[in-house]
């Protein structure tokens, strides 16, 4: 993937603030919290404080209440949200916002979720008198028991509209994600005012929703893979087998620089898929998202066999991240959804048109 330098150093002196902003308040979160999530249990004292901070608002313009950073620094702070296990929808409520804000709606008071995320939902939006008419079901939207609003992006005629969506409007059926994590179903039949549908940019679309949520997964991703990368290292240099630390084996040597290899590789990935992210690079971030998964497939092994089976114990912290990073794999489409994506592209771009394909992900625009 060809990415210069100044493309993976996007990060401002604003940027490493809200970082290390968000590093203090993540790590001060308990770890029966991170539990009671994974149960399905709501944690308002950790979104209050996450609220406060403004970090749901750092996909916003600065021009309608954002921060004023980046798209990319934005996308960054989810690897530190991702490297604590944040038990809040940080990254759904920045995506629904931004495309809230788009559409010319204000922001969402709090947490707030996006529909759809997989490609079983199917909505149906049709005018009735001088309001709407929403149909149709969604399956895995995150978190969507406890938000409000659940923002959808439903086509009306070949064009997509933003629809506000109060969770009363909706059957939603309680369901969990691989990581335990709030993943509803909903089902609508409601009738909606005009003031709550608008039409999306031309921009957003459900491809490049798909893609918006794919590039912040991978941020979050990439964060995990940090941690569980620095807590194995650890675990081999304290745990003593016959006589010496079992990092200082070759075997679990070897494990540990391919595990340090494919989180470096994952980091790629979301620096490129920050990068692409304002401008919906649809082939940049499905690129990333595959290698992302593929890290996630290779590295979480790797972590678990070297913990050995204290790893897979409840009371560890190693499934706070393994557990989410194997979610996270088939949200927002996974590596088979994306690959798919990919090999069609290349196809479309011919034989004489592969290499320069294959070689722009990630390459910076010219403007």
């Amino acid at each position: 993937m060809d990415l210069d330098m100044a493309t993976l150093q996007y990060r401002s002196e604003t940027s490493e603030l809200l970082n290390e902003s968000a590093g203090r308040l993540f790590a001060s979160v308990p770890d029966r919290d991170i539990r009671a999530a994974q149960l399905g249990q709501w944690s308002e004292t950790c979104w209050q404080q996450v609220a406060e901070a403004g970090f749901p608002l750092a996909l916003v313009r600065e021009e309608v209440g954002g921060f004023g950073v980046s798209p990319g620094e934005a996308v960054d702070l989810l690897r530190v949200a991702g490297y604590h296990a944040a038990p809040v929808p940080l990254a759904e409520t920045m995506l629904a916002n931004r495309l809230l804000t788009e559409a010319g709606f204000e922001a969402a008071p709090g947490p707030a979720t996006i529909a759809p995320v997989t490609g079983t939902s199917v909505f149906a939006l049709e005018h009735q008198g001088q309001g709407w008419r929403i149909r149709g079901h969604a399956a895995g939207v995150p978190w969507a028991r406890n938000v409000d609003p659940i923002v959808a992006l439903v086509e009306h005629d070949g064009k997509p509209f933003v629809v506000r969506l109060e969770r009363t409007r909706a059957d939603v059926t309680q369901e969990g994600s691989l990581a335990g994590l709030p993943s509803d179903a909903l089902t609508l039949d409601s009738e909606l005012s005009g003031d709550v549908v608008r039409p999306a940019p031309s921009r957003w679309t459900c491809a490049t929703l798909k893609a918006a949520g794919a590039a912040l997964r991978v941020a979050e991703m990439a964060g995990a893979l940090e941690r569980v990368l620095e807590m194995t290292v650890t675990y081999a240099n304290e745990r003593v087998q016959f006589g010496k630390p079992i990092g200082k084996q070759q075997a679990v040597q070897q494990l540990l620089a391919t595990l340090a290899g494919q989180v470096a590789a994952c980091g790629a990935a979301a620096a490129i898929a920050g990068a692409a992210f304002d401008r919906l690079d649809i082939s940049a971030i499905a690129a990333a998202k595959v290698r992302a998964g593929e890290a996630v497939s290779i590295a979480a092994p790797i972590a678990h066999q070297v913990h050995g089976a204290i790893g897979f114990t409840e009371e560890h912290r190693l499934h706070f991240f393994t557990r989410r990073l194997w979610a996270w794999r088939d949200e927002f489409g996974s590596e088979r959804h994306w690959s798919a994506i990919l090999g069609q592209q290349a196809i479309a771009a011919g034989a004489d048109g592969l290499w320069p394909f294959v070689t722009s992900f990630g390459a910076p625009q010219e403007a």
